[in-house]
């Protein structure tokens, strides 16, 4: 199976807009550099918050001012929805961005994963907490996530995200163009649109497979010069549903993943060599 490598996209702060990026190196644990570099936290509870508890955020986007190196996070704009820009190191841009959310936030950078307090749940979070992060309905199951491990599961259960991150789960997120255009396909009157999936890598794969991705559970893949396995499919969330700059609300895409695959789209990937990849590289199972 082979594919090649159609778009790269990296998050500067969790949960904003994001940025394609031609090329990009790829690192253990943190990805793509500043990748989810920045993220919000709820000063009233002292916890990180994303757009699934705050779906206003993805009206606002964010880029960086320099290329980030390795673990590094250098100052980013942020661009808010009446187009006013803010850097991230001005004072203004927290009480901006907590305008637009509705409540108190502050802008903060990803710090080391030895400051557990930083990454702590301050709040409980049970299965009505679980249930309303991944925007079930009423007779709508909660989504298996077996598939992530025990060693990651454990980690989100104190934690709010893997310590040293603001990753949901693992650092690398792969979709592939035959995945959104068989959901389109069968939701013909919606807008399937990478963005509202937020991956790192947009493949395309060879041969006419409508979820090519879900076969590579375990397998590895070479991407560019970079390594990387292939850990879970990716169990999506409300967010998907939510208004982004011309995308409308439509809850009917995750009714529609929830009833036909199990609430999965895309899958989630570990970096196990680091390596460059660019958009046009191959990618391979190995």
């Amino acid at each position: 199976m082979r594919a090649r490598v159609v778009s790269l996209w990296r998050y500067p702060v969790k949960s904003l807009g994001g940025e394609r990026i031609p090329r990009a190196e790829v690192l253990h644990t943190i990805g793509i550099p500043g990748d989810r570099g920045y993220a919000l936290r709820d000063d009233r509870v002292g916890e990180i918050r994303s757009a699934k508890q705050i779906p206003s955020l993805l009206r606002c986007s964010a880029r960086y001012l320099e290329e980030p190196v390795r673990d590094a996070t250098p100052p980013v704009e942020v661009v808010f929805p009446d187009g006013v820009t803010l850097r991230s190191d001005d004072a203004k841009v927290s009480p901006r961005l907590s305008e637009v959310a509705g409540k108190p936030l502050t802008l903060v950078a990803r710090r080391p994963a030895s400051d557990t307090d930083f990454y702590a749940r301050k709040e409980p979070f049970g299965l009505e907490e679980m249930r309303a992060v991944f925007a079930l309905e009423p007779d709508e199951p909660l989504p298996d996530l077996s598939e992530m491990g025990p060693e990651i599961l454990m980690e989100l259960a104190r934690f709010v995200s893997p310590r040293g991150t603001f990753f949901d789960t693992v650092e690398i997120h792969l979709i592939s163009t035959q995945t959104l255009a068989s959901l389109q396909r069968r939701l013909p009157d919606s807008i399937v649109d990478v963005r509202r999936f937020r991956p790192n890598l947009l493949v395309e794969f060879d041969g006419h497979e409508e979820r090519p991705e879900q076969a590579l559970r375990g397998r590895k893949l070479r991407a560019g010069t970079a390594v990387l396995e292939v850990v879970a499919p990716m169990v999506r969330c409300g967010m998907v549903t939510q208004p982004q700059p011309q995308l409308p609300k439509d809850p009917q895409i995750l009714r529609t993943l929830v009833r036909e695959q199990k609430q999965q789209l895309g899958a989630a990937l570990r970096v196990l060599e680091p390596g460059v990849v660019a958009e046009g590289d191959a990618l391979e199972v190995i």
